[in-house]
């Protein structure tokens, strides 16, 4: 049991911290606990060498070698939702070497994928460095922290603009749409306006913008403007989308009836 006190609180800067020195391979890091802060055990300036090896003061960092970078990678690429972008980075990934160079260079002909990339990659970090704090605690006798809740939606409008399209007001019609900071549309949800009903009749992402949690924020955003005018909300599934209707549940969404279709073939 390491008999270290606890003298530092894991705050955004040293998880930064931390986070950077893992995927550092030229030097050996350690954890002063009681300044709160990571030291190169090459190149300090402590005016007493410490024994890094026998204090408990010092402790070292999770552990992050290119085994567990490439696993990131598999990951991220296996939770595309996007098939054409899944095989390309699957293709880099599957190389004999070169993998993280392929990987990267893939991701750049993509920004808006490439964004989504280095928010996941840091948001699972940080998770690996709460987990390993966690377990220090518990060797201290503390309670856990907490991790960070993951939300898509708030990444979704970092990186593109939700808008109302307000043209045609004559029309009877509710149109939302997403762009890209560069203006390109990446995605659309339409819905028909009947007395005190919206029928959604449009939800579309282009395929190089899906699995980024658009379409989920799009139909937050009709929801929203709905409670604001008491509207009702209906909308069509096709069965193959059972991944959809769980958001729907989310929404408090529920299904009032069934479609059968006899196909003549």
């Amino acid at each position: 049991m390491l008999l270290c006190p606890m003298r530092f609180e894991l705050d955004k800067i040293l998880i930064d911290d931390i986070i950077f020195n893992m995927e550092n391979q030229d030097s050996d890091f350690l954890l002063d606990t009681q300044e709160g802060y990571v030291v190169d055990i090459n190149n300090n300036d402590y005016d007493d060498e410490p024994d890094f090896e026998n204090d408990d003061r010092f402790i070292g960092l999770p552990d992050w070698s290119s085994s567990e970078g490439y696993r990131l990678m598999e990951r991220f690429a296996a939770g595309l939702k996007n098939p054409v972008l899944r095989e390309e980075l699957s293709s880099a990934l599957n190389r004999s070497k070169g993998v993280f160079r392929a990987f990267r260079d893939v991701l750049s002909q993509y920004p808006e994928t490439e964004k989504q990339w280095f928010n996941f990659k840091e948001r699972e970090m940080r998770n690996e460095v709460i987990a390993w704090y966690n377990s220090l605690r518990e060797e201290w006798g503390l309670e856990p922290v907490g991790g960070e809740p993951e939300d898509n939606t708030s990444l979704v409008l970092e990186d593109f603009v939700i808008k109302e399209q307000t043209e045609n007001k004559d029309q009877r019609e509710v149109c939302i749409i997403a762009e890209t900071a560069a203006g390109d549309l990446a995605g659309t949800i339409k819905a028909a306006i009947d007395n005190s009903i919206l029928s959604i009749n449009i939800l579309e992402v282009k395929p190089e913008y899906r699995g980024m949690g658009i379409g989920t924020t799009l139909l937050e955003k009709l929801v929203e403007k709905a409670e604001q005018q008491k509207f009702d909300v209906i909308i069509d599934l096709p069965s193959n989308v059972d991944f959809f209707s769980r958001k729907l549940h989310l929404e408090n969404f529920k299904p009032c009836m069934q479609r059968f279709v006899r196909k003549n073939s």
